[in-house]
């Protein structure tokens, strides 16, 4: 599914981009279902277990910014969350024994979908070595116009950023006490059917969708089987943890720890929920005050 110099590209740069990864009719029906849980959304007035919504939001013109845990939802979104070629294309980057985590879908509708501030995956769930990464599905086409997932080359190298404000996780890097260089993001742009993946400890982010069309990323994470969570998975839910195992063989009682720098999200942060509630109490933020790529 990718070639070696893409396996080399993505272990230097903490990214790839894979051009036609899902076809048109898979596209298609994720679009489709994604439409009817928007629409679904009239009658929900806060954040619930399905769905973030956008200040804006109003039974009359729902706004809907991310479905949480699509997966476990519709059976169109499982399928993808195990679509094989996705999981080819991981077992060359970080192993052959690939479990699942969780996974959401991200909306930046046309206009005013809202930014994600400079973080780093591994920030939210270090692990006992660092072979995870994320899985972009793009539902639209992602151009340097709509909000796309920007990427900092190499960052996934380097040290992994306070993400905390106010004395309490924040999900969010001050972009004013940070060395990261943000001016050297890289757009991950592509036609709808291709994914994005980028290494858990990548600097990443994106800016509001000031475009006149969406843009609908649907996220996967993923782990090497042998990746073990430092803040537990909970013994009593062994087995529903072991069920997200999706291929390969792992031998669950041997965890690989290897020595990568960690920071916990702890104490926890003061707005609970998604990243964008996480994210409200950074007080110097990037993508409000100045923007990438002229958004």
């Amino acid at each position: 599914m990718i070639s070696d110099r893409q396996v080399e590209n993505y272990h230097r740069d903490g990214f790839l981009v894979v051009e036609n990864l899902l076809d048109g009719d898979e596209v298609t029906a994720l679009g489709q279902v994604t439409d009817d849980f928007v629409a679904r959304a009239k009658a929900i007035a806060d954040h619930d277990n399905v769905y973030d919504l956008e200040p804006s939001h109003s039974d009359g013109e729902p706004r809907v910014r991310r479905i949480k845990a699509p997966h476990l939802h519709h059976e169109v979104y499982d399928r993808a969350m195990r679509h094989p070629a996705i999981l080819a294309v991981l077992q060359r980057l970080i192993g052959p024994a690939i479990r699942a985590d969780n996974g959401k879908l991200n909306m930046k509708s046309a206009g005013y979908g809202a930014a994600v501030e400079w973080h780093q995956d591994w920030a939210f769930y270090p692990h006992t070595n660092d072979d995870l990464c994320a899985v972009g599905i793009m539902i639209d086409d992602c151009t340097a116009e709509n909000g796309p997932l920007l990427c900092i080359p190499g960052s996934h190298k380097g040290p992994i950023h306070d993400h905390h404000a106010m004395g309490r996780f924040c999900g969010a890097i001050d972009p004013t006490g940070a060395d990261m260089d943000a001016e050297a993001a890289v757009p991950l742009t592509g036609r709808a059917g291709a994914v994005t993946i980028h290494h858990v400890r990548t600097v990443h982010g994106s800016a509001v969708n000031t475009a006149d069309r969406a843009r609908r990323l649907l996220l996967f994470q993923y782990r090497a089987a042998d990746a073990w969570p430092l803040l537990g998975i909970g013994k009593t839910d062994f087995d529903g943890y072991h069920s997200m195992l999706l291929c390969g063989d792992n031998d669950p009682a041997a965890p690989r720890c290897t020595d990568v720098p960690v920071r916990l999200p702890l104490p926890p942060a003061a707005h609970q929920g998604s990243i964008y509630e996480n994210q409200r109490t950074l007080e110097n933020t990037y993508f409000d005050a100045a923007s990438a790529f002229g958004e």
